[in-house]
């Protein structure tokens, strides 16, 4: 297969993931947010503990297999080796069940021991309901990873829509009832986490009826498989150091929490209360933050599997062209995002967050720094694929562990100060993203033997997303000096973000920052990139 068609493949994989993010990420909005208002600050916080927890094992799991198998699968199937397909799936769901059954049985059995561990006692309850979500995803994570692995993301989409949609559903109408019922705000984080697991369900049922036929339909073929335990071994080879790496960093994230919620309670002054209602505000601004970061991830779950068939078949040329396209895009979907919440921070988290007085102060300090990380979030994200993709998945791990050290050194310090309290978390994380990115790229510039030319490509939209910022930041001074508008973060947003996607579009077409193959991730991108003289 050509390199352009690959291209076109991964193109329209990204585009199809992205779609999927977007509708995943308003129904997230519809049920976090209401959430939030269900169970307060100190559920929300609740919820979040025990989102750590099972992240940690759930990336022990399923953080580097799936990458690993969408990698193996796509080398055979570009080879013609559909035997070595089958061999490779089945093998992996063998690891993926295992790994799932001993990560339900933890959070099952150790809920109370958790949640004491991250000074947060009562949020055991979702510890406990989020644990049978641990094995459900490794079943996903297969499902996903086969179809993946062929470049066909429509599965994985959907199921995300799905997963969502019951999530949404379920979750909140089981908070309701449990809080009125009960009145007890760690149960009812507990029942809207097991709407979370409901979902997760709901979403493998779908995934397995879609796999089976497509496994069956694979092509008949006469070439030899490899043994599983070879097969496994290199499997585990590609997917153990990026394990390593997740879940290092998501382990250090749950350490980091035990750091700066002792810092909270001790150095701060605070009681477990405050602490906790601090902890939650925290969280709601890092749940904001996620959602433009979940953009980043149809890049570079549909870049691999491209990259990595294009190097199989020798086609060094698209695989550059490839990365090149892949960091474009990277560039125009997380500086915009970066400078947007920077310069909105206050009034996103008034609207989102229904934060008024010191707190919205506090969620907006915290979020002005967590929007500069979207940037920084999407760099590390693309250079991780690059390097996976080119065989060098331990370099990533090396320099995430470094920084992430770094990075609870810094935290602990920082919040430990009360002048600056819980806003030294996120200075802490920005720090130590803005490290692995450096280290990253200049990796990348050591071992991959083309010059491929990320960072200028990366840094393309620079010059128009700054000139956006001007122009958001100039519009929200005009609304808040306006007499009943200043307020209503409604219409302050909503025109403010109409207004800064005007000025980016005007500036990316002016300053021909946008390319023609960039435009093919957009629905019927032939006639857009025509209208643009592209």
């Amino acid at each position: 297969m050509s390199g352009a068609t690959k291209k076109q493949t991964f193109l329209h994989g990204a585009a199809l993931l992205a779609m999927a993010t977007i509708i995943v990420k308003v129904i997230g909005a519809f049920y976090k947010i209401p959430l939030k208002m269900i169970i307060g600050d100190q559920g929300f916080g609740y919820f979040n503990t025990a989102y750590n927890i099972y992240a940690v094992l759930l990336l022990v799991s399923t953080a580097g297999l799936p990458i690993a198998m969408s990698r193996m699968i796509s080398e055979a199937t570009a080879t013609g080796r559909y035997n070595q397909v089958r061999r490779v799936y089945a093998t992996a769901r063998g690891i993926f069940l295992g790994l799932g059954v001993v990560s339900t049985a933890l959070m099952m059995g150790f809920a109370r021991q958790l949640a004491a561990f991250q000074k947060q006692p009562d949020a055991w309850a979702a510890i406990f309901c989020l644990g049978p979500c641990a094995l459900l995803m490794c079943i996903m994570s297969t499902y996903r990873g086969f179809f993946q692995g062929q470049g066909n993301m429509r599965p994985t989409s959907n199921s995300q829509i799905l997963e969502a949609f019951f999530k949404l559903a379920v979750g909140l109408a089981l908070a309701y009832g449990v809080m009125k019922a009960t009145n007890s705000v760690a149960y009812a984080a507990g029942a809207a986490i097991l709407g979370v697991t409901v979902s997760c369900l709901v979403s493998a049922i779908y995934l397995n009826r879609q796999q089976r036929p497509a496994y069956r339909e694979l092509p008949v073929t006469d070439d030899a498989p490899l043994g599983y335990g070879k097969t496994a071994r290199q499997l585990l080879a590609i997917a153990v150091p990026i394990t390593i790496g997740s879940a290092g960093l998501q382990l250090l994230t749950v350490i980091e929490t035990n750091l700066y919620m002792g810092q909270l309670l001790t150095a701060n002054g605070l009681s477990q209360g405050a602490a906790d209602t601090t902890k939650g505000i925290y969280d709601m601004c890092f749940t904001v933050f996620n959602m433009p970061c979940s953009f980043m991830v149809p890049i570079t779950t549909s870049v691999l599997p491209a990259i990595t068939a294009l190097l199989a078949t020798g086609d060094q040329a698209g695989a550059r062209a490839t990365e090149e396209s892949a960091a474009r895009i990277t560039g125009l979907l997380s500086l915009p995002c970066a400078v947007g919440l920077t310069v909105l921070a206050q009034p996103v988290m008034g609207l989102l967050g229904g934060y008024t007085g010191e707190n919205l102060l506090l969620a907006g300090k915290i979020l002005a720094v967590l929007g500069i990380n979207v940037f920084f979030y999407g760099v590390i994200q693309y250079t991780n694929v690059v390097l996976q993709s080119h065989g060098y998945a331990s370099i990533p791990v090396i320099n995430t562990l470094l920084c992430g050290g770094v990075k609870l050194a810094v935290v602990y310090m920082l919040v430990g100060n009360p002048q600056i309290g819980i806003v030294g978390a996120p200075i802490g994380m920005l720090l130590c993203y803005a490290c692995i990115g450096v280290m990253n790229l200049i990796a990348i510039r050591r071992v991959v033997p083309r010059k491929t030319k990320i960072l200028q490509n990366i840094l393309r939209p620079a010059l128009p997303a700054l000139l956006m910022g001007i122009g958001v930041w100039g519009v929200k001074y005009l609304l808040q000096r306006l007499p009943g508008i200043g307020e209503r973060t409604v219409i302050l947003c909503g025109f403010s973000v109409m207004v800064g996607v005007v000025i980016y579009l005007i500036c990316v077409i002016f300053f021909k920052t946008i390319r023609r193959e960039d435009c093919q991730l957009l629905p019927k991108g032939d006639k857009i990139s025509k209208i643009l003289r592209l």
